[in-house]
């Protein structure tokens, strides 16, 4: 899921990527907007907010959205960064860093809401430290999958959909209606699982408050061993086959 790239990725190894961090993104989404009233998976709102802040002369509260941009930023800068750093030496480990400091983030965050004076920790910090994570992921994924996969905003997604299901129309070829099927069902799927982080993370948010967040990374962790598990199951395979 994480260690294929370029020719030896296939459709099962995005989908896996996709509806695992897509459930992670729908329930972080859901919970920066429940606890701190802003949009922490994607920065498209807070440049409209920005320019409205500007336009009204309020300068400190638009410096505030423009920083937001610049966390989710340099989110993505920090990923990419440690990814091509790390892959010098261990190819195979060059997503670890970026997925480390996600799961870092969330869970410092998460463990915030164990504490009675939460609620005195400014708003704006949480929303740069979960639109950071948000950076980090939606680069490790968009690196990894070689631009396939998005997990954080559902813009693209949709436009692609949209795209791709009129194109069943026009694409005749056996060859090109399956490739074109194979992609919308991966869109599907990460619509569907950024939903469903959204509902079941609002549900638990009821409960959990910010603790929600140590949820989403117990999926991280999921995601990480359930690589690590069956890279070493394959590995077992082959030294049987060489007996």
């Amino acid at each position: 899921m994480f260690r294929h790239k370029g020719r030896s990725r296939t459709s099962k190894h995005n989908l896996r990527l996709a509806t695992l961090l897509s459930f992670v993104a729908g329930i972080v989404n859901v919970t920066g907007v429940l606890s701190v009233k802003t949009l922490t998976t994607n920065v498209t709102g807070h440049f409209a907010y920005f320019a409205e802040e500007v336009t009204k002369h309020d300068y400190q509260a638009a410096i505030v959205f423009l920083i937001y941009t610049l966390f989710f930023l340099a989110g993505a800068f920090t990923s990419n960064f440690l990814a091509e750093l790390i892959s010098k030496k261990k190819q195979e480990l060059s997503h670890l860093p970026s997925i480390t400091i996600e799961f870092l983030i969330l869970v410092s965050l998460g463990l915030l809401g164990t504490h009675s004076n939460f609620y005195l920790l400014n708003g704006k910090w949480i929303a740069f430290g979960l639109l950071f994570a948000m950076g980090i992921q939606n680069a490790l994924v968009t690196k990894i999958s070689q631009s396939t996969v998005r997990t954080t905003h559902l813009t693209g997604l949709f436009t692609d959909l949209g795209i791709e299901l009129s194109q069943l129309f026009f694409y005749k070829k056996p060859e090109e209606r399956k490739t074109l099927k194979t992609s919308i069902y991966l869109r599907l799927s990460i619509i569907s699982f950024f939903f469903l982080g959204c509902f079941i993370g609002g549900f638990i948010y009821g409960y959990l408050a910010l603790q929600t967040l140590l949820i989403a990374a117990f999926f991280l962790l999921v995601a990480l061993y359930y690589d690590y598990i069956r890279l070493h199951f394959i590995a077992i395979k082959r030294k049987k086959k060489t007996f």
